[in-house]
């Protein structure tokens, strides 16, 4: 499918969210089939497998890391189930699968997408491999990267931007938090669980922001010139919504440029931790990616 180090995780991931978020005949087994629906339709798994890469370069067993991991992965699914909601980007395609609340209803996406962020910080709380101190602080961080100076912040901003023309620095500063804040989690949140020091610390950070961002102006360049069966969701629909994205604010050709000079800043940062080739070769892909 893509670079190695998705490929590494991938097994384990999705049998640990199968786990985590099993199927439950009860009253409201309506929320666990919509929650289900969404958690294990596939997807790249980027965040979990780079929160369990960071935590095995900084010494610790990745295998240790799956409850935060699968936690980081429950927030971002939900995320996208109401992102996709009418009220918000009103999208009716999800890797090509009808969007959650086309399936369940508006009401019942909405609270599996709750039911969904909950979970994740029980599952991350729960766990007993990692001293209780590194968890704290890994959920904590993640949490506030969740958040209103975070991807909710993010969020935010995005709305407030639709039908206006913004400036670089507004949307620099828009997806730092709506698409790089969850990245930031993944990367920064492997150290902290594993004890790292600071300077670990700030090369994940440094990773985390460069793929982020590169990650980010690709999206806004696959919505003018990917194709909407590989990408599994309807494109153009930036321009429909009046959104401004890389693409309008550069153009295409400086946007290959950006992201060229962006995976050469990821590569760099990956270069500091030693068997760091993964995370260069996973920067390298996410740069050339077509979904």
């Amino acid at each position: 499918m893509s670079a190695d180090l998705l490929t590494r995780y991938g097994d384990g991931i999705e049998a640990s969210l199968d786990r985590l978020f099993p199927m439950e005949a009860c009253r409201q087994s309506a929320i666990f089939s919509a929650c289900r629906y969404s958690l294990l339709d596939g997807g790249k798994r980027l965040r979990p497998a780079l929160l369990m890469e960071f935590y095995r370069l900084c010494g610790g067993n990745p295998v240790d890391a799956l409850p935060f991991a699968c936690g980081l992965e429950m927030i971002h699914t939900y995320s996208l189930i109401h992102d996709d909601l009418p009220c918000m980007d009103d999208d009716d395609y999800r890797r090509g699968r009808l969007s959650n609340h086309k399936v369940y209803g508006e009401a019942l996406a909405t609270l599996a997408g709750d039911a969904l962020l909950n979970r994740a910080f029980e599952v991350m709380l729960e766990q007993t491999a990692v001293p209780s101190e590194r968890a704290v602080a890994c959920a904590r961080y993640i949490a506030r990267c969740s958040g209103v100076y975070g991807m909710i912040g993010g969020q935010v901003q995005d709305l407030a931007l639709e039908g206006k023309t913004a400036s670089e620095e507004e949307q620099l500063e828009m997806i730092a938090l709506k698409t790089g804040a969850l990245l930031r989690a993944a990367c920064v949140g492997g150290c902290l669980l594993a004890g790292a020091d600071e300077t670990a610390v700030a090369r994940a950070e440094q990773y985390a922001q460069a793929v982020g961002l590169a990650f980010q102006i690709r999206d806004d360049l696959l919505d003018v010139i990917g194709d909407a069966k590989t990408l599994g969701k309807q494109t153009g629909s930036d321009a429909q919504k009046e959104k401004c994205t890389f693409v309008s604010l550069y153009g295409k050709e400086a946007c290959e440029k950006k992201i060229d000079a962006l995976t050469r800043a990821a590569v760099e940062a990956a270069g500091h931790f030693t068997d760091g080739q993964a995370l260069i070769e996973l920067a390298c892909w996410l740069a050339g990616r077509d979904h």
